[in-house]
């Protein structure tokens, strides 16, 4: 039986949230790290990333739920389509 990429998502988010990561860690670790991309992801995650968690736990009014960002992405995913 194949999966498409949104039906093994699901099924992954259905798992219990230390098997996920286990799971998680096991597909990074099997996919060629691509130095360029882990270089801009480290940099991305000290600057930007750091500054909004920051921002976030000063003023924890900002949070969005986590369905609202998910409905924004697929509305845009969908549009690209």
């Amino acid at each position: 039986m194949s999966l498409s990429a949104s039906e093994f998502y699901e099924a992954g988010m259905s798992l219990p949230p230390a098997v996920r990561k286990d799971v998680a860690l096991r597909l990074l670790e099997s996919v060629e790290p691509d130095a360029v991309a882990d270089r801009a992801a480290e940099e991305w995650l000290q600057s930007e990333a750091a500054a909004a968690y920051d921002r976030l736990k000063a003023d924890p009014s900002r949070a969005i739920p986590a369905e609202d960002v998910r409905a924004h992405f697929e509305a845009k995913w969908a549009a690209r389509s």
